[in-house]
């Protein structure tokens, strides 16, 4: 039921993003977080509960990628953030290729259980989404209510605005490519571990 209510969420957060300006903005942040706590709160029940379910094992990574993928593809979409296509195509692929892998292994029988690499890559990722929806709702702030465009910000007279806007600036790019390591990491530390999979014989 959690899982559902998460996966429901998802339509939620693109249509606040979608509308944009700032209070959109600050709803769409509050959709991604309630989603990301009923996630660590899912889990816990279940596993307290010993409820853990084949269609949970199914929708919960769904509902995960689901979250994740529109975020970042939106980010792609607001050019003073600076994120690169490319970023978002390995974060996207990296699942893609897991998700084949499990499917492989489901067909052999095989449960490929989420690993520390795998929670550490979802939990970069969650916190790079937040930081820089922060930064994007302090952007439509400086916008909405002192009529500061970005461009404006990093040409304003006074040393503080110009040194957050530097921050603000280059903060999500350099976050995006720490997840995308650790992305790229768990995917590498997956393959190697059930590399066997991928022969006739495994």
């Amino acid at each position: 039921t959690i899982t559902i209510a998460r996966i429901c969420m998802v339509p939620f957060f693109i249509l606040f993003m979608e509308i944009g300006g700032f209070y959109n903005s600050v709803l769409a942040l509050v959709v991604f977080c309630a989603a990301s706590i009923t996630d660590m709160l899912d889990g816990q029940i279940a596993r307290r509960n010993k409820t853990v379910t084949s269609l949970g094992i199914f929708l919960d990574p769904i509902a995960d990628k689901l979250l994740i993928s529109a975020a970042f593809i939106y980010f792609v979409d607001v050019p003073m953030l600076g994120i690169a296509a490319w970023m978002v195509i390995i974060i996207i692929a990296r699942e893609f290729i897991i998700t084949g892998l499990r499917s492989i292994a489901a067909v052999r029988n095989v449960m490929i259980p989420a690993d520390k690499s795998g929670k550490f890559k979802t939990l970069s990722q969650i916190i790079v989404i937040i930081v820089t929806m922060v930064i994007l709702i302090a952007y439509e702030a400086f916008f909405e209510f002192a009529g500061l465009t970005p461009d404006a910000l990093r040409l304003y007279d006074f040393g503080s605005y110009a040194t957050l806007s530097l921050i603000m600036g280059k903060m999500p790019f350099w976050a995006t490519i720490v997840a995308v390591m650790f992305t790229i990491y768990s995917g590498v530390n997956y393959i190697l571990k059930y590399r066997k999979l991928f022969s006739e014989n495994g």
